[in-house]
């Protein structure tokens, strides 16, 4: 009150300029840990502010528009590379919150490799008709795991044009059980604008598709507090002369080996997927996101775009 009628300060023991040096810094303080608060509610991104996990949107019928709710404090991003072959570290993957997993990657027969827990699949629109083929392995003995579905929009569209689309909503009228998603197209584009962002070239202009591997990468980012990866080489890996040979895919081992698909798929002018320059990508995030790679393990440093 002494103050607000204009009374001398001098019996705090404080001259003016201290009293509103304390009040600035009483204010700013404030607005730092508010500023925090907001940051840890809206999560963290690669690159580029994040929807979050309000990309990915639940297939089921007749219910209303249901996000992704799942978060896992360790999780085990496992590579559908060679490199697993012979790993010897499926108790180790299996012991981790989270297991994720690609495609239609099995794990019958590689356990000892690859672990047998699955909690997260992200399957290319590509490799649906692989997931059907075998649905009673996919949608009734997995039917704990949830399964996030990408794809390009005239595949995924939900006009009844999509033809991707319809059977995803086929299965899930089948098995209402089994938790579909699928990644909306706005999270389509803003991985798009990350890749842009991370290389200065625009994806469809370059005529490169974004990998399974990369849509992945977000949503461990979204969903997990620490990444561990398995099985996924760097972006020099097949420039060393002493790399190991393995099979691209760990379950199709007569097929073309690892580093020769990146090169192919590096260079090719429509169609192919970016592996080597993804991966580069991946290096960067890593010295901002908790993320380690495992068997191989990547010697990180920070890369230049």
């Amino acid at each position: 009150m002494a103050l607000c009628s204009g009374a001398s300060p001098k019996g705090l023991g404080m001259k003016p300029p201290m009293l509103l040096w304390l009040l600035l810094l009483s204010l700013s303080l404030s607005l730092l840990f508010w500023f925090a608060h907001v940051i840890r509610r809206e999560g963290s991104s690669p690159v580029l502010p994040s929807s979050g996990l309000r990309g990915y949107v639940r297939i089921s019928p007749g219910s209303t528009e249901q996000f992704l709710d799942k978060h896992c404090n360790q999780c085990a991003l496992v590579s559908s590379s060679g490199q697993m072959l012979r790993a010897g570290i499926g108790d180790e993957i299996d012991n981790f919150d989270c297991v994720i997993r690609m495609n239609n990657a099995p794990t019958e027969g590689y356990e000892r490799d690859v672990g047998s827990r699955t909690n997260v699949r992200v399957v290319s629109h590509t490799s649906v008709p692989l997931l059907v083929k075998n649905e009673s392995y996919y949608f009734q003995q997995s039917a704990d795991t949830t399964y996030v579905f990408w794809g390009p929009d005239r595949n995924m569209r939900q006009d009844g044009k999509g033809r991707i689309f319809n059977t995803l909503l086929k299965i899930a009228k089948k098995y209402p059980d089994v938790k579909i998603y699928t990644v909306t197209r706005e999270r389509i584009q803003y991985c798009d604008s990350v890749f842009q962002n991370e290389t200065g070239k625009n994806r469809m202009k370059t005529g490169a598709f974004l990998s399974t591997g990369f849509f992945t990468m977000i949503l461990a980012i979204d969903m997990c507090d620490r990444i561990h990866v398995y099985g996924m080489i760097d972006d020099n890996y097949c420039s060393r002369a002493n790399h190991s040979v393995v099979p691209y895919h760990y379950y199709e081992q007569n097929r073309i080996n690892e580093c020769r698909m990146y090169k192919v798929h590096e260079h090719t002018q429509r169609g192919g997927h970016r592996f080597i320059t993804e991966k580069a990508i991946y290096a960067r995030w890593a010295t901002r996101h908790k993320i380690k790679f495992k068997h191989p393990s990547w010697s990180l440093r920070r890369k230049r775009r």
